[in-house]
């Protein structure tokens, strides 16, 4: 039997691969809204704000901006936090794992028990689990304490950083106007 002119086909390897291809165009892209920490760091643009309805205006423009910097910075500061605590450290990747399965990197809703499940939902449960499952290791103090940490600094950074050199799109300023 001749088989000219037809394809081979295999859903092995190349399946894989193809996963594994589409989960790192997935983490670029996510990845391409992190801003140059050259820019988010520039010394020339801090100053103080002039009152306190400033200081809203910049955290929310420079949260906006700099969200996806700021996302790193906390969550290098927990996984700092936790190098001192084994199994909560292994319980922090496990579930970044998981976060990364399922939700970042699916293309196909979730469905369970032939019944597609919201995003919101699964963004709901992820965050309650992993909360769960970190406060089980009985290193609470540490997660809560690296959690202000981060959440502090963020703040502080964005109160202080100007925005006047800040190019933000039409986008972003009509998602962030109350």
């Amino acid at each position: 039997m001749t088989t000219y002119g037809t394809i081979p086909t295999s859903s092995g390897p190349s399946t894989n691969l193809d996963y594994i291809s589409r989960a790192k165009d997935r983490v670029k892209a996510g990845l391409a809204t992190r801003r140059p920490w050259k820019l988010m760091f520039n010394i020339r643009s801090l100053g103080c704000p002039s009152g306190f309805a400033d200081v809203i205006a910049r955290v929310r423009t420079n949260a906006s901006y700099f969200s996806m910097n700021y996302a790193i910075i906390v969550l290098v500061i927990l996984f700092l936090s936790l190098l001192w605590h084994p199994i909560s450290l292994i319980v922090f990747v496990v579930m970044m794992a998981v976060w990364l399965f399922l939700y970042f990197l699916r293309d196909d809703p979730l469905v369970i028990l032939h019944r597609t499940v919201d995003d919101r939902i699964v963004l709901l449960i992820l965050s309650v689990l992993t909360i769960v499952f970190l406060l089980l290791t009985h290193a609470t103090l540490n997660i809560l304490l690296a959690l202000l940490i981060g959440v502090v600094l963020v703040l502080l950074h964005a109160a202080f950083r100007k925005t006047e050199d800040l190019f933000v799109d039409e986008e972003n300023t009509s998602l962030m106007s109350p």
